[in-house]
């Protein structure tokens, strides 16, 4: 393996070949190594996207010279190439993987290049460990870079627990205009994220307007109680004002390290209402239970059903129930997909006391009141498998799965048969 020694750190050089989640790519990175590392004990993370930008070796060698961030191991990660034999690129991979919404550029860092990293050794057989506390752990990304950094900590709060994204491509080009609208409808996570933008940024008459998607999504997580934190200037479209104030970012990030940080508090009034103060999420109770989701359920007071028709659909039918006939059928249930390449999966459904519909998605718990807007979006446990059964219980919820069953605490309350929900009105 290549390396360059520099004052204050080590570069050590590697190439990705074969991946498995992005096949026949090639990605190459570089790996930083302060003089500080001994190699005895996980170092803390730093992601950076589309190779060194920022100066972000010689801020860090600063940085932690100073005491002012730990020691960390930087990663700085090229987007995938697919080459021909005679190394003419025949694909260029990186509006795929850093603009895509889905988990899967996360999948690939979590389960290929980190890894990787961690077969190196140093110039000197040091061997790369990394902390596994996400609060240890940054990612950072600018413009398409920016959305694949919020993405990955987004979709993986496990992973990452900080992230910085600079012009960030938050627009119409694979869903990522869709981010600012669950980040209000989810659960807060426990992330750190700031965001830098100018009002001269990129206008594209195809995908919109990329200050306007980052000021959407900024106010969207203060909404949503996240600890974030926002530079707006006149720049544009360039990495001139993130390497500015890069090193300032960093002390931000590490400001209180090694604390672990808590999910804020959301003004979503409908999640405030669910959601129990001392709540620790959801726990292993049992085993896996061997049941067939259900696909249709009956409102508490017997006069609708609501039916998972089509595999596939991003919506569930909801019937009028008349002389034990269904009538007047609505694709009524919108729910959200953040891959839309592929079909959405609604597995099972049921209600609650209130006459909400619980459906379960592989992007989380979708809640919808009874005009069928969903309001509130619930994480499902890490590495939970697909959910074959919701029960809602006087305070309590239980997900069944084939493997496991889970259990936590909400205000809620379990449906009476035969009796009619309150009103919601028309919404």
């Amino acid at each position: 393996m290549a390396f360059s020694v520099m004052a204050g750190h080590v570069m050590l050089d590697g190439v990705l070949v074969q991946s498995e989640c992005y096949p026949g790519t090639e990605h190459a990175f570089q790996v930083y190594v302060p003089d500080q590392y001994d190699g005895k004990r996980p170092a803390a993370l730093y992601v950076g996207l589309d190779g060194v930008l920022c100066n972000a070796p010689q801020v860090m060698d600063s940085l932690i010279a100073a005491g002012k961030m730990p020691v960390t191991i930087g990663v700085f990660l090229q987007p995938g190439l697919v080459k021909a034999a005679d190394g003419t690129v025949l694909r260029y991979n990186r509006c795929y993987e850093f603009d895509s919404t889905t988990d899967l550029f996360a999948s690939f860092l979590e389960t290929e290049l980190l890894p990787a990293v961690e077969q190196i050794k140093t110039q000197r057989g040091k061997p790369i460990r990394l902390s596994r506390r996400p609060w240890d752990r940054m990612i950072f990304g600018l413009s398409s870079g920016g959305i694949a950094a919020f993405n990955a900590a987004w979709h993986r709060p496990d992973l990452f627990g900080k992230v910085f994204t600079g012009v960030g491509t938050f627009v119409a080009m694979r869903g990522g205009n869709d981010l600012q609208a669950l980040v209000r409808k989810t659960e807060p996570l426990p992330l750190r994220v700031f965001i830098q933008d100018g009002s001269n940024d990129a206008w594209n008459p195809l995908f919109g307007h990329w200050y306007e998607g980052n000021q959407m999504l900024a106010s969207a997580l203060e909404f949503a109680g996240y600890d974030v934190q926002c530079d707006w200037s006149d720049g544009g479209h360039n990495v001139t004002r993130s390497t500015q104030i890069f090193a300032q970012v960093m002390e931000w990030m590490w400001r209180d390290w090694p604390a672990q940080p808590s999910p804020g508090k959301t003004q979503n009034d409908f999640l405030q209402a669910l959601l129990v103060e001392d709540d620790n999420g959801w726990s292993k109770i049992s085993g896996g239970v061997d049941k067939q989701p259900v696909k249709r359920i009956i409102y508490p007071d017997l006069t609708t059903v609501a039916w998972i028709q089509d595999e596939g659909e991003n919506f569930v039918w909801q019937f009028i129930l008349q002389d034990s006939q269904l009538t007047c059928g609505e694709p009524f249930y919108w729910l959200h997909n953040d891959d839309p390449s592929e079909p959405l999966e609604v597995r099972t459904i049921t209600f609650d006391g209130n006459g909400n519909l619980w459906a379960a998605t592989r992007m989380g718990i979708q809640i919808c009141d009874q005009n069928g807007r969903v309001r509130a979006i619930l994480r499902l446990p890490q590495g939970c498998s697909p959910v074959n059964e919701i029960i809602i219980g006087n305070g309590t919820v239980t997900l069944s799965t084939e493997e496991a069953t889970w259990q936590r605490r909400f205000n809620v309350t379990a449906p009476t048969p035969g009796v009619r929900p309150p009103s919601q009105g028309q919404g």
